[in-house]
């Protein structure tokens, strides 16, 4: 049998594929009523001049998954593969995080809690793992939508630089930070729905590491952590909770500090690092940014300084 998929484009994204479907990656091939028609490794890709684009082949859906839906579409069409995973349907909670990587920014954690109705709600409106949507309006507007499907049956935890440093000062251990927020998260979540029978959360450390941080109510749930659990519609709705609340606390200190905030750890976060040392001294680093980061080093050393210059935690 032929797998093969359909979708209509508009002016906008017809753009965005031409783009994509220009790259050297592709192999040009000849269809009649075409835009452009092209292959790669058992998947062929035709836009036709109604504006239908028909996708075929093994690796179809995988390239719907990876660079269509992402990139091109920016909303989920072809959905969460429930054959494959039946629990995705069942009442459950996914917990996930956003800002780990990132030098400027508090760490924020967020839990969802999804059933087999509110799973098909959040299919609707595109919810998919926060790190294949590129645009912070989205991410904003899709946790607008996610608390109106799950009707606040969610929560996020939100850990301030300060609060982060002064952490970390102490447990010196990340994962043990994210094993505290998820477990936070957790148990604000059964809070709200104590009936709730299992949790889920992408793997980032030994598994007991959740589970002992977890107080007595939280102990009674079933704990389950794997590597891509954003697959999962309520951990991808978690995602893009914990995203969201990213995205607003980066704009606060974008505001405070009248300046452009980047994300990540690139040259271009070290520049503007150095920046706010000029202007407010190196205390202010303890306030908005991850002082353990190696960039905390380099960002001092470029103003001639080392940690002793900064303030310490009590």
């Amino acid at each position: 049998m032929k797998i093969s998929y359909t979708f209509k484009c508009d002016t906008t994204e017809q753009k965005r594929l031409l783009q994509e479907l220009k790259k050297s990656t592709y192999r040009p091939e000849n269809v009649p009523h075409t835009v452009i028609a092209v292959s790669i490794e058992q998947c062929r890709i035709n836009l036709y001049t109604s504006g239908k684009l028909l996708i075929q082949g093994k690796r179809a859906k995988e390239w719907i998954e990876f660079v269509l839906e992402p990139t091109i579409l920016q909303r989920i069409e072809i959905g969460y593969d429930e054959i494959l995973d039946p629990k995705s349907l069942e009442p459950h909670m996914g917990i996930d995080e956003s800002g780990k990587g990132d030098f400027f920014g508090p760490l924020v954690i967020a839990s969802a809690y999804t059933d087999e109705k509110s799973v098909a709600l959040l299919k609707e409106v595109g919810v998919q793992d926060s790190k294949r949507i590129k645009s912070d309006r989205k991410i904003i507007t899709l946790a607008k939508e996610i608390r109106r499907i799950l009707k606040n049956q969610c929560t996020v935890i939100t850990i301030g630089s300060e609060s982060y440093n002064r952490m970390y000062s102490k447990v010196r251990n990340v994962n043990k930070m994210l094993a505290w927020g998820h477990a936070r998260a957790i148990e604000n979540l059964l809070e709200i729905t104590p009936d709730c029978p299992r949790a889920l959360s992408d793997k980032f450390g030994p598994d007991n590491r959740i589970k002992s941080a977890l107080m007595e109510r939280g102990k009674k749930i079933l704990l389950e952590q794997r590597t891509k659990a954003e697959s999962d519609p309520a951990v991808a709705a978690a995602s893009i909770l914990a995203r969201a609340g990213f995205v607003m606390a980066l704009k606060k200190m974008e505001n405070d500090l009248q300046l452009d905030i980047p994300k990540g750890a690139s040259e271009h976060v070290r520049s503007v690092a150095e920046n706010l040392i000029e202007k407010h001294g190196p205390a202010i680093l303890t306030k908005t940014v991850k002082c353990h980061f190696k960039t905390t080093d380099q960002v001092l050393a470029a103003k001639g300084m080392t940690r002793h210059d900064l303030p310490t935690f009590n």
